[in-house]
């Protein structure tokens, strides 16, 4: 019996792409700069791996017994959002981005917005921090009763609300609204439910997020393994970012280590198929809050957990890790940047070589569905002779 388990590290992204410069990302490397920040970075077990002998990448140790094949790819897609990062993943390439936000929406999407969810405002409708925005509006919020409407640098409408002043259920409804309206010309990736609790200023988000997706615009690895019988286990974000598109399973977790727990019970039900996690802290707690130092003790965090992981692996089982996007925590940027994704492969056939760099990121879902001999129609490049023993 097969099974792939797929680690999303999310935003640990491994050097500029060369179209950098089409998005401000110039001089962006999530993991050498945040290295450079913290002084050094103790991960024993991803250096093993040969996270230190991908091209380009500069301060960690290149092992020579190392245990990993490895290498990095390239994104195809046009943008760097989550969306667009694990879609090509999962083996769909997007030729258009989808669309963003930087001056807030229109007058004509909030005034449908606020019709339809018979609201008589919103606060906010900018490009903003979550954290910095529910603190700067948070108290008008709970005031007024209006939701805090913001976006990013990704194709997002977010909705914050206070759990005490829009329930959960309410506010859940409100995103379901905004995914019906914000398709076609005003199509964003997500629509993303933010609640949070406190008073007086002194809010802090909770775990009931929710994301409501697009469907995918394409047929991707996690339906082609469906409907073939394999089981597909989604690990935190996932099941939102691909619409329930193909999972038979999901949980939500509230940080990096829970989706690591929710990762290894997997590994004790699941018997054939995928297992596929993000890990969204990474990105959400320290890419996005400039919080290099954070960042590397993350990365220390994981690769303190990676021996669990190898406990459970059985005889044909592969464990990828990777990412979809960088989150560069030590540029003046809070957003996404355009970097090639690691790619560190480990398991008991898996042949310990350098796989260069790839052209896409769909190169992960051909593999993965070469290995268990399925068909499919997905542009990309197949690594799985090159690895296996």
């Amino acid at each position: 019996m097969k099974r792939v388990i797929l680690v999303v590290m999310d935003s640990l992204g491994v050097g500029e792409l060369p179209d950098a410069n089409l998005y401000g990302d110039v001089g962006s490397h999530t993991l050498d700069n945040t290295y450079k920040a913290c002084g050094g970075l103790k991960i024993d077990n991803l250096e093993k791996l040969g996270f230190g002998n991908i091209e380009g990448v500069k301060y960690l140790n290149k092992v020579n017994d190392h245990i990993g094949a490895y290498g990095k790819l390239m994104e195809r897609s046009k943008g760097k959002d989550t969306v667009t990062g694990h879609w090509e993943i999962g083996g769909v390439i997007l030729d258009t981005p989808l669309n963003t936000y930087p001056n807030g929406f229109s007058k004509e999407i909030i005034d449908e917005f606020l019709k339809r969810v018979n609201k008589k405002g919103v606060l906010g409708n900018c490009v903003a921090s979550g954290t910095e925005i529910i603190e700067r509006l948070g108290d008008e919020h709970v005031k007024t009763g209006y939701p805090i409407v913001y976006t990013s640098a990704d194709s997002v409408f977010q909705i914050a609300a206070h759990e005490d002043v829009i329930p959960l259920d309410e506010l859940y409804n409100m995103c379901s609204i905004a995914r019906e309206m914000l398709v076609d010309e005003n199509v964003v990736g997500r629509v993303i439910a933010r609640p949070f609790t406190g008073k007086n200023g002194e809010y802090k988000r909770t775990s009931n997020r929710r994301d409501y997706a697009l469907d995918p615009f394409s047929k991707t690895m996690l339906e082609y393994l469906y409907e073939n019988g394999k089981e597909v286990a989604a690990v935190g974000k996932i099941e939102d970012i691909y619409n329930k598109k193909g999972v038979t399973k999901a949980v939500h977790t509230k940080d990096n280590m829970d989706g690591v727990d929710a990762t290894l019970k997997y590994m004790d039900e699941v018997k054939e198929g995928l297992i596929f996690t993000n890990l969204v802290d990474f990105d959400m707690l320290y890419g996005h809050r400039n919080d290099p130092k954070g960042y590397g003790k993350a990365i220390e965090d994981f690769d303190n957990r990676l021996q669990e992981i190898y406990s459970k692996l059985g005889k044909d089982d592969i464990l990828m890790l990777t990412a979809d996007h960088g989150c560069d925590p030590t540029t003046e940027s809070t957003d996404h940047s355009r970097e090639y994704i690691p790619i560190l492969v480990y398991g008991e056939n898996i042949k310990p070589i350098n796989i260069g760099t790839r052209k896409s990121f769909t190169d992960i879902s051909k593999t993965i569905l070469e290995y268990f001999n399925i068909d499919n129609t997905i542009d990309g490049e197949s690594f799985l002779k090159n690895i296996l023993g």
